[in-house]
């Protein structure tokens, strides 16, 4: 018994570790089926985690935080959609410096709250589910965003596949000048998607500061986004194998954890850089199939459209 409730604990724990990335990556899963390449999910990540915790310090409300945090999220993306969609500068540079500056924002904004520990986002049992031995305390006895992520990705995949919106979404992402040529506004298409995978980044960054370690550090993404960017290559745009790959990572992440408790011999700094080192090996290895990736990523992707009027 002892040993089911571990594993149990285990996997409990890797999803709360994988959910950010989950967040995060669905939200760039979006904006790039729209043709749109933001790298600036660190930063927007960043942004969010520090404008939600310090709303929740001030007023109290977990749900006022992860709004601030969405907002916050949005108003990043919102500056990349400016530079990158109406002033066209380039895609790639653009979402670095957008990095950079949440990096430098977020630090001068929540340098009065470091160290600060909060009541973090409680969890929802649901009555009776919750009971269930082994299955009710792995799937019913999380917090909210947990089940937030998850309703959000079957939202995802009900709009990318089986929506007119989504069919519309994917048709700019593969040639917007077609798009264009129909009568769709290519423009508020992208500006959209844009936004939506700020708000998901946003969520990402307060469910690290609010949830995961209730508390505000400088840079504690640690990464994160960058490994959601890199979720959405590993999925080859797909919905479903986003969740899989965000659970890997984060599973990846929790097992380093576990080994040290064991009593293992093992650096605490080789077990941090092991998420990584697996984002790495598995880019490596789908890079191998260069088809494969050509075939399912979005045609326009990155690249600007210019309007003929």
């Amino acid at each position: 018994m002892a040993e089911i409730d571990t594993i149990v604990a285990i996997l409990v724990a890797t999803m709360r570790a994988g959910t950010p990335l989950l967040f995060a990556a669905l939200g760039e899963l979006i904006t790039e089926k729209a043709g749109v390449l933001n790298l600036g999910i660190e930063g927007m990540m960043l942004v969010g985690a520090v404008a939600g915790f310090i709303a929740m310090v001030l007023t109290g409300s977990p749900l006022i935080g992860v709004l601030a945090a969405m907002a916050a999220g949005m108003a990043m993306s919102g500056l990349f959609g400016f530079l990158t969609l109406t002033l066209m500068a380039n895609q790639v540079a653009t979402g670095l410096a957008l990095t950079i500056f949440g990096v430098g924002l977020s630090a001068f904004v929540g340098l009065g709250y470091i160290g600060n520990p909060i009541q973090g986002l409680p969890g929802l049992a649901i009555p009776v589910l919750g009971d269930i031995p082994v299955l009710g305390s792995l799937l019913f006895n999380h917090d909210p965003l947990v089940y937030v992520s998850l309703v959000l990705l079957a939202a995802v995949t009900w709009f990318l596949y089986r929506s007119r919106a989504g069919l519309i979404l994917r048709a700019v992402g593969e040639s917007h000048e077609a798009a264009h040529a129909i009568g769709y506004s290519v423009l508020k298409i992208r500006y959209l998607a844009v936004l939506f995978g700020g708000a998901t980044s946003g969520i990402a960054g307060a469910y690290l500061s609010l949830v995961y370690t209730p508390q505000w550090a400088e840079n504690m993404t640690a990464g994160r986004g960058w490994i959601a960017l890199a979720l959405v290559v590993f999925a080859t745009w797909r919905p479903a194998r986003v969740l899989l790959g965000a659970y890997l990572f984060g599973g990846i992440t929790i097992m380093g954890l576990h080994v040290q408790a064991a009593g293992f011999a093992i650096s605490s700094h080789l077990v941090a850089t092991l998420p990584y080192l697996a984002t790495v090996l598995v880019l490596v290895l789908i890079s191998r199939d260069a088809t494969r990736i050509k075939l399912n990523a979005p045609a326009a992707l990155g690249k600007p459209f210019h309007s003929s009027g």
